[in-house]
């Protein structure tokens, strides 16, 4: 497996002696969430913005994983909203594939962001597959896939199951939709267990190795870091395994990320 970390967990807007720092430690990733870096993440986000970024992660020898965080700036866009919110989440995710390729990354993961309301479920599916089969169709070509993040009922009320995101990514049946296991909502829904796992294998493109809060790994005692790690040996995964944690000591945020790498790289191997 391979190891890799948010920039939620560095300085926003300017972390480059941060990404220097990163390589030493055994990261070989960084997944990006893009207002994270840039002020403005769509109209006012040039390809020499993206360019910029992308040579400054390549420099400090690090690849980029993909994308995340993709609507913390932009909670207007709906799924489940008006025609006009529904329109305007299509095309900002168009524009994100196009940034996530430019800065040679692969997997964008929704997560937050993601609410059905009043919606009733099997409805909401439908919606669902039917807007990422629309932009499964417009970003071919780009090289990147979309994942629905599996999330506990407390963060979202639509998808918590890693195998109902399996079954969204089935019905629409195209390599730019997998599927992406979180590994506190696999605590949280009572699915870490190499069943799971097994079911997924064949569409499994990223892991995130996270705590409730996005606090340090193994800090909250609730996710079996060492559990995880061994379901994803056990079918072969060979991707990345990316921690999702917040910044933690402003001033020293790389003590925080130490603690973590230590988890990461004893469970994750």
């Amino acid at each position: 497996m391979k190891h890799a970390i948010s920039n939620i967990a560095l300085p926003a807007h300017h972390h480059q002696p941060e990404l220097s720092l990163l390589r030493e430690l055994g990261v070989q990733g960084i997944e990006v969430a893009p207002s994270r870096i840039w002020e403005d993440t769509w109209k006012g986000l040039t390809a020499d913005d993206v360019s910029k970024y992308r040579n400054k992660i390549e420099a400090a020898d690090l690849e980029v994983v993909g994308l995340h965080s993709l609507l913390f700036d932009h909670r207007e866009l709906e799924l489940f909203g008006t025609s006009e919110q529904r329109d305007g989440l299509l095309e900002f995710f168009i524009h994100l594939s196009g940034v996530c390729r430019d800065l040679g990354g692969h997997t964008l993961i929704w997560g937050g962001g993601r609410h059905r309301g009043s919606v009733p479920e099997a409805d909401a599916v439908d919606r669902t597959v039917s807007f990422f089969s629309e932009l499964a169709d417009r970003i071919n070509g780009h090289g990147t896939c979309f994942c629905l993040e599996p999330l506990a009922p407390n963060d979202t009320d639509f998808i918590h199951s890693v195998l109902q995101s399996q079954d969204i990514v089935r019905a629409v049946g195209h390599p730019s939709l997998r599927v992406q296991i979180d590994a506190k909502a696999l605590a949280a829904n009572n699915e870490l267990s190499p069943a799971t796992f097994a079911a997924v294998a064949g569409d499994l493109v990223h892991f995130h190795a996270n705590e409730p809060d996005f606090e340090i790994l193994g800090s909250s005692g609730t996710v079996d870091h060492a559990a995880a790690g061994a379901c994803l040996r056990d079918i072969g995964y060979q991707g990345y395994v990316s921690i999702e944690q917040k910044m933690i000591g402003p001033d020293d945020p790389l003590s925080a990320i130490r603690e973590s790498l230590s988890v990461l790289q004893d469970a994750y191997k």
